[in-house]
């Protein structure tokens, strides 16, 4: 099997209440508090840092319609592992905003105290996915609750289990052919599917590691910080895409740059953190 040349890494969101927020994310979601240093705190699975919290609590509050975080996906390893999280859901009574089956993967949406979107999904096999002319075929339709369920077995939710991961990360933008010609045509992310409003793109086959979409944004300008919501995005690459990209930046378009990789922002001014694999 080659190795990954790509991979999300953690996201950064800013939070005006640490503590409410950082709770949730323990307890609703499932992720283990793995550091907390001042007015920052890390969340993840094992020993992975997948979600960054930032305190700023003169920070103003972002608003629903503005550029920035659609929703942050966590990927569990196996389908039982999101039956165990459906039915820990129910159990407890814990809000969620949708659920849904998109062919390529089992989907549960929540909200976080907030407005942070947030999904928790497990993939279908990768042989199950539909792909014609270079695009995956993606659906949004009912999920089988029962069934996912029941995939669970007996054994109750402990909590995100090792090997759990940011699987995608979903943008609001303000149109889609800047967002396409950055994360397309900058980024080198292929593009696997369309749905209306939204682009989705992706490296190394998988249905999508980034998605951009405009259903409650069209139109919006740059975002004005500091705000709350997403702070900054990582994205993990090889060399050789990292040296890619760099070829192709445009005078003045890195923000930053250290010996851990390049930090660029993408037209609505999110940073993006390029970290070496």
């Amino acid at each position: 099997m080659s190795q990954s040349t790509f991979g999300m890494g953690r996201v950064a969101l800013t939070v005006n209440d640490i503590a409410t927020v950082g709770d949730y994310y323990e307890k609703a979601i499932g992720l283990a508090r793995l550091s907390r240093d001042g007015e920052t705190a890390t969340y993840g699975a094992g020993d992975r840092v997948l979600l960054e919290l930032r305190a700023d609590r003169a920070a103003r509050r972002r608003s629903a319609r503005e550029a920035g975080l659609f929703h942050t996906a966590f990927l569990l390893p196996a389908r039982a592992d999101l039956g165990r999280y459906t039915r820990f859901l129910a159990e407890n009574r814990i809000p969620v905003v949708g659920a849904s089956d998109h062919a390529v993967s089992e989907a549960i949406y929540l909200t976080d105290p907030e407005g942070n979107g947030i999904e928790v999904y497990a993939d279908r096999p990768a042989a199950d996915w539909q792909w014609k002319d270079g695009s995956v075929h993606m659906v949004t339709e009912a999920l089988d609750v029962a069934g996912l369920v029941a995939a669970a077995g007996d054994s109750p939710w402990q909590g995100a289990p090792d090997g759990s991961v940011v699987g995608h990360v979903h943008l609001q933008v303000g149109a889609l052919p800047p967002a396409e010609a950055f994360y397309h045509g900058l980024l080198g992310l292929d593009i696997t599917t369309h749905y209306p409003g939204a682009t989705f793109y992706s490296a190394e086959g998988y249905h999508h590691h980034v998605a951009t979409n405009l259903w409650n944004s069209r139109g919006a300008g740059k975002r004005d910080f500091p705000s709350t919501g997403l702070t900054e995005m990582e994205i993990h690459l090889d060399p050789g895409r990292a040296a890619a990209i760099r070829a192709r930046l445009p005078d003045g378009q890195a923000a930053g740059v250290d010996g851990a990789g390049l930090t660029l922002e993408d037209p609505w001014g999110t940073p993006i953190a390029l970290k070496s694999l």
